[in-house]
This record gives C-alpha cells, sequence and structure tokens, in this order.
C-alpha cells in the first residue's frame, strides 16, 4: 500500500465534496425561499451535515475495521438495529406514497441508507468467514442471499426500489468477488429482480414514469438544462431551470443544474472524479492485508460509484426515472453521512493496510 494512494483518495473525495457544496448552495435557491423562506437553509443544514459526517469518516478511519469480524456481535448488532428501524418507518406517515423517514423533531432519518452500509459489513464478516466454502451453494450462495433478502424485504415494502437495487448489486458483486460461483448466485438474481420488476409493473405511477412521456416531466426539465449548459455554462448562480421548473433541483436532480451553471467541463469533471474515486478504491482493495479489508473496500466503494452512475444516467434519461441522490451532492443528512461511513471504512481499511506493511518492513530490517 503506498501513502500517496490513501492522500489521492482523500484529495478525491475533497474535491466531490467542496464541489457538490457550491453546486447545492446554487441549487437549492429557489426551493428554499420557496419552502422555508430562507435562500440559505438548504445549504445551512448541508453544512451541519458535513460536519457530522467528517466527524464520522474521521472515527470510521480510525477504527479497526478488522473488529467487525473478530467482534461478530457488533455486526450482529448492527443488523439488529437497522432491522429495528427498517420496522419503525412504517409507524410514520407515508410521504410521496413511501415510508422511508423517521421524523425526529427537525432531522429526519433514512434508515434505508444504514442498510446499504450493513449489507457490506454483513456479507464481508459472512464471506471471509467462509474460506473456501464460498464455493458450496449452501454456504457461499444460499446464506448470503437470505441475509441480503432479510435485509432488502423491508427497504422493498416502503417502497424504495432504488436502494433494494443497490443492496441486492452490492451483494452480488461481493459474493463475485469473494468466489461464489455463478450457477450458485444465477438464481437468487434472477428471484431477486422478477420480484422488483413485479412490484413495478403492478404498480400504474410507476409504469407510467417508465413509457409515458407526460410523466417525465422532471427528467425532461433536467435534459433541457443540461442541454443550455454549453462548454462553461451559464455562470454560477445563473441556472434558469432551478426557478421551479426543475422541483427536485437540490435532491435528484442537482446534477442538472451543475451543468447548466457550468457548461460541460463540470459534467466531465463530476464522471472523472468518481471513476477516479472508484479506481483509487480498487487500488486500495487490491493492496489490503486481507480478504475482509478488500470485501468492504470493494462493496463501500461500488454502492457510491453505483448510485452515482445511476444518478447521472438519470439525469440524462439513459435509464428510467428513479429517485436515488448523488452521493456529495444531494441535499440529504443520512445520505452525506452513510457516504462519508463509507469512505471512513474504506480509509480504515488502507491505513492499517499501509502501518502492517511498514512495520513488517521494520521487523526485516531489525531480524538482519
Amino acid at each position: 500500500m503506498r501513502k500517496s494512494a490513501l492522500f489521492w483518495f482523500g484529495l478525491v473525495v475533497t474535491a466531490l465534496v467542496a464541489l457538490g457544496l457550491v453546486i447545492l448552495a446554487s441549487a437549492s435557491e429557489a426551493n428554499a425561499v420557496r419552502l422555508h423562506n430562507d435562500v440559505y437553509f438548504f445549504i445551512k443544514r448541508q453544512a451541519i451535515y458535513l460536519g457530522a459526517g467528517i466527524v464520522v469518516a474521521v472515527l470510521a478511519s480510525l477504527f479497526d475495521y478488522h473488529k467487525w469480524r473478530d467482534y461478530e456481535f457488533l455486526t450482529w448488532a448492527f443488523f439488529a438495529v437497522v432491522l429495528v428501524l427498517l420496522a419503525v418507518v412504517f409507524a410514520y406517515p407515508a410521504i410521496n406514497g413511501s415510508h422511508r423517514w423517521i421524523s425526529l423533531g427537525p432531522i429526519r432519518l433514512q434508515p434505508s441508507e444504514l442498510a446499504k452500509m450493513l449489507t457490506v459489513i454483513l456479507l464481508a464478516v459472512w464471506l471471509d468467514k467462509s474460506g473456501w466454502r464460498v464455493e458450496l451453494f449452501m454456504r457461499g450462495a444460499f446464506w448470503p442471499a437470505a441475509l441480503v433478502g432479510v435485509i432488502a424485504l423491508p427497504v422493498l415494502l416502503e417502497p424504495d426500489f432504488g436502494s433494494v437495487m443497490v443492496i441486492g448489486s452490492a451483494g452480488f458483486l461481493m459474493m463475485f468477488v469473494a468466489g461464489t460461483r455463478l450457477l450458485h448466485m444465477l438464481p437468487f438474481a434472477l428471484c431477486g429482480v422478477g420480484v422488483v420488476v413485479f412490484k413495478v409493473l403492478t404498480n400504474a405511477n410507476r409504469v407510467a414514469r417508465l413509457f409515458d412521456e407526460s410523466k417525465q416531466y422532471q427528467v425532461n426539465m433536467a435534459l433541457a438544462a443540461i442541454g443550455n449548459s454549453e462548454i462553461w455554462g451559464a455562470g454560477l448562480g445563473e441556472s434558469m431551470q432551478k426557478h421551479l421548473y426543475l422541483p427536485e433541483a437540490h435532491t435528484d436532480f442537482v446534477f442538472a443544474v451543475g451543468a447548466e451553471e457550468l457548461g460541460i467541463v463540470f459534467s466531465v469533471s463530476v464522471v472523472l472524479l468518481f471513476v477516479a474515486f472508484f479506481l483509487l478504491s480498487v487500488y486500495i482493495a487490491r493492496k489490503a492485508s486481507d480478504r475482509f479489508g478488500r470485501f468492504l473496500v470493494i462493496g463501500m466503494a461500488f454502492i457510491i460509484f453505483f448510485q452515482a452512475m445511476f444518478n447521472l444516467g438519470v439525469v440524462c434519461k439513459a435509464l428510467p426515472t428513479k429517485g436515488m441522490a448523488l452521493p456529495f451532492f444531494s441535499y440529504g443528512g443520512t445520505n452525506l453521512l452513510s457516504a462519508f461511513f463509507a469512505v471512513g471504512t474504506i480509509l480504515s481499511v488502507g491505513i492499517h493496510s499501509y502501518q502492517e506493511k511498514k512495520n513488517t518492513l521494520l521487523r526485516k530490517v531489525v531480524m538482519r
């Protein structure tokens, strides 16, 4: 593990966070005034979440990731807490037809974001302890798929199809990386896709969002914003679409506002930064001192990267319209805290692997 890789990883995350904060400050203005009569409402709250997120990232990076595996009760305790929170959401009134949030005064917690982190940690522990037995059907495919199913089912019932897709995809990737046979994974993958497709096709509103052009207002407004971007854009703060033409300008469609204001340069930069984030994570995973660390990094990095690419695909109308936040850019506390937890965990693996390599070299020098 090279120390420079950790430096560049931190620099890329810093660039994403800084750029996200600047774009959100502009994109949220109109909605902040309309909803709260305070032009800085959303950015002030995001700044608070950012401060908390940095604390979470620092604590996660200092935490010895091996403890998730060595003190397994920590993982199962996290599992129990998340399941309870996923059940509690149904005690709160539905918002836009979904039970996704737990309201704690001015704070809203979204347990499905924690469920994504839980999926990675739980599967990493299970797959690492399974060793060569991941090649067996029950140990390598059935039980991991069952764990993913237990986490994904309450999220599906909320319903939150985007989070289910992230949880299922992350689980599938981690099983593949661990060495589970594709033939063993296939039935569970088909079952999961089948359930999601069935739930979508039996809901008239979601079918309309897929095939009815008149129901795709937001994505069409996002395309109009991107179409106005040109190379350098209209200028920071000069977006027209954010003035109530694009209702979710500060959440799922914040990228469109950034593209309109800062142009193709912004769009390409964001894509390159997320690609760099993932490639550096893969490098950290490859240099990890153990399989468990490798699984954690791959899972955490994939969740961030997958959500980013899916969000960009939706905004550009390359993928079906589905609400999914753009990590480090979209407004939202739980999403931001989860992203920083993932970053901290990746850094924890990188830092401990670097220290172990350094200690090994020192021991060899002493022995000579």
